[in-house]
């Protein structure tokens, strides 16, 4: 009798067990703590905004958002990351302008960005600033294309490395100007404004954000800033176009991203979230304080813009005949 009740209980418990992973399958999302994988290093541009909106999507969603960095090879190691994470709405990938260059930039990436993944949001867009050292002979855009002419391949500007944002925006300007400048790359944007600040390169593409501090201080000279319209960080500064510059227009920017194979049922939820958060005054302000401005794009939106963006640098790239590093 003891032997047949063991065997009932242990009938029971096996019979029970599909129980509990139907139950998980059916629990509503968001059940459990969401990470936010960040392509780049703590510091940078893309560590900035997964930050700031980390703690008010988790206040909207009602789960813990983390943030965790996978930094690397132009941001290819974090999306290769992201692209083989399970699918199931809880690894989502915050990444920059990149994301749209890379394909044209590394011909084997470890990973189909169209098939990969799935835009959920263009989060912000921020607009970068030629500067100069005080001490360059150029006071404006305008005196700088004059040097170009005069003196083609001789006028040099920093970058933060070949392919990156800061050099695909003189590349840009030398394709519109119909000028040749001289390209110096760095090992990042830090040892570039270094520079730059120092006089050893006369002029640098510079992020908004972090020259900010140096042209206040007097230690960098604005020119223009590369977005259609004037920055309220910087309003006295014209843009590209307005200093004599047609059809120039560079932002760099964020998005989020999810596994393409992320359910349906998912993908609304998180974008209507992060709608939310962007659309915060907290969040515009800090953004706005950062050069930047809101875009808060819905999936499909954020799908045509990063689309278009590809295929403006693709065409870039290939006819500046850009190589990485």
């Amino acid at each position: 009798m003891r032997y047949f009740t063991h065997l009932a209980l242990a009938s029971g418990a096996c019979l029970a067990l599909p129980a509990a992973p139907l139950h998980a399958a059916d629990a509503p999302w968001p059940a459990r703590p969401i990470t936010i994988v960040v392509t780049y290093p703590p510091g940078g541009g893309a560590d900035l905004m997964a930050r700031l909106i980390a703690p008010a999507l988790g206040r909207e969603l009602g789960q813990t958002v983390v943030v965790e960095n996978r930094p690397g090879a132009g941001g290819q190691i974090g999306a290769s990351y992201v692209a083989k994470a399970a699918p199931d709405g809880y690894t989502l990938m915050v990444d920059a302008s990149s994301y749209a260059v890379n394909p044209s930039l590394y011909p084997r990436l470890p990973y189909d960005p169209a098939k990969a993944f799935r835009a959920i949001g263009v989060l912000a867009r921020y607009p970068n600033v030629l500067v100069a050292n005080p001490s360059f002979g150029a006071s404006n855009v305008k005196d700088v294309l004059a040097m170009a002419r005069q003196k083609p391949g001789t006028v040099a500007y920093a970058s933060s490395g070949n392919g990156s944002a800061q050099h695909l925006s003189g590349v840009l300007f030398e394709q519109r100007a119909n000028v040749d400048l001289l390209h110096v790359p760095y090992k990042g944007g830090g040892p570039a404004m270094t520079d730059v600040i120092a006089g050893q390169v006369p002029l640098f593409f510079a992020n908004v954000a972090s020259s900010l501090q140096h042209i206040k201080a007097g230690k960098l000279r604005p020119l223009a800033v590369t977005s259609d319209t004037r920055t309220s960080a910087l309003p006295s500064v014209p843009t590209m176009q307005e200093a004599g510059v047609a059809g120039y227009e560079v932002y760099e920017w964020n998005a989020a991203f999810l596994p393409s194979a992320t359910p349906d049922a998912v993908v609304p939820k998180l974008s209507d979230a992060l709608h939310k958060v962007m659309g915060s005054p907290e969040i515009k302000q800090r953004v706005a304080e950062l050069g930047g401005e809101v875009v808060a794009a819905p999936p499909a939106e954020a799908a045509r813009f990063i689309d278009a963006q590809t295929r403006k640098w693709a065409k870039v790239i290939k006819d500046g005949n850009v190589k990485p590093e």
